[in-house]
């Protein structure tokens, strides 16, 4: 390792103990000892070989010190070139092991650290996949990411770069300060001097690159925030609607032009601190040669001995910055690890019981039971870490469901209708166990939902909502995502039992056609229909309907209802519709209204009745009559969000 080199490795190691200075707790300690464990073995095999690379880094300059002295000395005869021969053999087979040893080394480290990564990632990603809805609802996307990304590759180093490198730079200062001292102990504490020079402008360069990298990286996030949002199908719809093109291309404009100022800033600092300690090692050096020359002329110091310290002197200094900085280094590293544990340790809100058991067989009754609700607090489901904010909502807990009672019979159809916000889909989202009631009961064929297995409700209960939500795959693997064993032929029956066969055919590439993030490629209607298509091929034993023709036409919705009234033939349903004539043939229709069951019926009953279902029906159809409902309209009238308590 040459000079320059040191000096880049000083300037890294001052400017990442400069990023974070949180203390860590030996409670942090212990679990990622956990996470350690399994490479154990890994792990102590490669701090064995860091620590016997030191020692080949050492032996060297001592060898090539002796190799000197045997040519000073005038070894020029047999003997001498003998040894000298040997010597040079010796560090050639010293090069080889430790370029044999470096890249065994290197295997090791990219293991051991790749295996940390996958253990992080799958334990994050597993833990967040069992968090409620209503984290979802609160944490920002891109800032979840991050966490699986970039602070599970930070943990990663405290292993593969951190953690061996203490050891191996310890090893090497030792025995260089060993040898350096046992060959003139006068020089030493010379070039020792000379470190503070060395050390204490990269602290301060440190503190300085440290904080516009800070800068820079906070801008980065902001324009990768604003390119997510502006860059979506829905986000680029929006600003070429209601926003001002010009006006956001002047805002990130701005950004990025700091960020280039930034890196101006950030080059010349480094050409200035590199050249500056260059020029203090070449100093060093200098100190090494003229007063270790001096003492050889005097002869109380030999030739060789003045080589060994000029080439022991590099491998003095780059130990010495990197320790230097070292628990610090250790302490970002920690930091990763805790973002990590952040994750980890919120608590999912549903949780499967150990005793759990599958839903019964056979046709399924939906029945809730006094059952009493309010959406979490940001506390018990979010960090403000993850929602960029700086504290997080205390709001929250409040009712949305009072006392909601009733029962769906097996094969029977409930709707449920109301104005929006009444809290539909919220006592939809009760039922597949998406929340879990504070009061009062959901059973499915009798029992409890919290008694079921997440499995068995999974494959009981089916559920449409009214946003028709596709991942940025292809038809068949969205299809497929509810029942993956389905054959081809059963593919396509849903495909037209949905009507949705004729597009998929006229589609480039069939089943294998991608749908666009969201599914923002197919039409409304047709994203709609797909789901739909979806949920005909899981064969679920209860369906719920959240506004699932909302985004059709009248046509179109015909003949979804043709195949949904096959698809729910011999189920339990319940249906949220604010079209009230899909409801009409309903085995009982459910008026809520602020979270409470106001009236109750079958259509013809509540007509009769003349109260708030008849005063909906009779808004509804005001403007023409029942013919007009299904054309005339506004898709999406009611909302599906879980904090609208709709």
């Amino acid at each position: 390792m040459d000079m320059e080199v040191t000096a880049w490795t000083s300037l890294h190691s001052a400017i990442t103990a400069q990023q974070d200075r949180r203390p860590f707790s030996r409670a942090t300690l212990r679990r990622i000892a956990v996470f350690a464990r399994p490479h154990r073995r890994g792990l102590t095999l490669f701090l064995l070989l860091s620590v016997v690379g030191a020692l080949l880094a050492v032996a060297t300059p001592v060898l090539a010190s002796r190799v000197v002295d045997v040519i000073a000395g005038g070894g020029g005869g047999g003997g001498g070139g003998g040894t000298v021969t040997r010597l040079a053999l010796l560090i050639a087979l010293i090069a080889v092991a430790e370029a044999g040893l470096g890249l065994l080394t290197r295997r090791l480290s990219a293991t051991l650290g790749e295996g940390l990564i996958l253990d992080l990632r799958t334990a994050v990603f597993d833990h967040v996949q069992r968090m409620p809805v209503a984290f979802f609802t609160r944490t920002r996307t891109g800032a979840l990411v991050s966490r699986l990304n970039n602070d599970v590759i930070g943990a990663q180093r405290a292993f593969s770069n951190t953690l061996s490198g203490m050891v191996a730079n310890t090893v090497t200062l030792l025995l260089t300060l060993v040898v350096m001292l046992s060959i003139s102990w006068q020089i030493t504490l010379l070039a020792l001097v000379l470190l503070p020079v060395f050390v204490l402008p990269a602290r301060r360069m440190g503190a300085r690159m440290a904080a516009l990298q800070r800068e820079a990286s906070t801008l980065n996030a902001a324009m990768g925030t604003q390119m997510t949002e502006r860059f979506s199908a829905p986000g680029a719809t929006l600003v070429k609607l209601f926003g001002r093109p010009a006006d956001e291309s002047a805002e990130f404009t701005a950004r990025a032009r700091r960020v280039r100022d930034i890196g101006i800033r950030t080059a010349m600092s480094q050409s200035a601190f590199i050249t500056a300690l260059t020029l203090v090692s070449a100093l060093a050096l200098a100190l090494v040669y003229g007063v270790g020359g001096a003492f050889a002329l005097r002869g109380t110091l030999d030739a060789g001995s003045v080589v060994a310290l000029a080439l022991l002197l590099t491998r003095l200094y780059a130990p010495l910055t990197s320790l230097a900085g070292a628990r610090v280094e250790v302490m970002s590293a920690m930091v990763s690890f805790e973002r990590v544990f952040e994750i980890l340790d919120l608590k999912p809100l549903i949780a499967e019981r150990p005793d759990a058991r599958p839903v019964p067989e056979g046709p399924v009754a939906v029945e809730f039971d006094g059952v009493t609700f309010g959406y979490p607090s940001a506390d018990k489901v979010s960090l403000a870490s993850l929602e960029e904010v700086a504290a997080l909502d205390s709001r929250g807990g409040t009712e949305v469901l009072h006392e909601v009672s009733f029962r769906a019979e097996p094969g029977r159809m409930v709707a449920l209708v109301g104005s929006s916000g009444a809290g539909k889909s919220t006592i939809a989202q009760l039922l597949p166990r998406l929340y879990d009631a504070d009061a009062g009961t959901v059973r499915l064929g009798g029992v409890d939902v919290r008694d079921l297995t997440a499995a068995s409700i999974r494959d009981t209960v089916g559920m449409v909502t009214q946003d028709g939500h596709l991942f940025h795959e292809s038809v068949r693997a969205n299809l497929l995502l509810a029942r993956p064993e389905a054959t081809e032929a059963e593919v396509w029956d849903a495909l037209r039992r949905s009507r949705l066969d004729g597009l998929v055919v006229s589609l480039p590439d069939g089943l294998d056609t991608v749908v666009g993030e969201r599914g923002y490629r197919l039409s409304g209607g047709e994203r709609q229909r797909l789901t739909i298509a979806r949920l005909l091929l899981a064969r679920q034993r209860v369906v719920i309907l959240d506004e699932a023709t909302a985004h059709l036409d009248s046509t179109s919705e015909a003949a979804v209802q043709e195949a949904l009234a096959e698809a729910l033939a011999g189920r339990t349903a319940v249906v949220i519709a604010h079209r009230l004539s899909t409801v009409k043939a309903a085995d009982l229709i459910l008026v809520v209204e602020d979270g409470r069951i106001v009236e109750r019926g079958t259509h013809t009953g509540l007509l009769a009745a003349g109260g708030r279902y008849e005063e909906l029906y009779r808004t509804q159809f005001a403007t023409g009559g029942p013919g007009r409902d299904a054309a005339a309209q506004p898709a999406a009238s009611g909302g599906t969000g879980a904090t609208s308590g709709a």
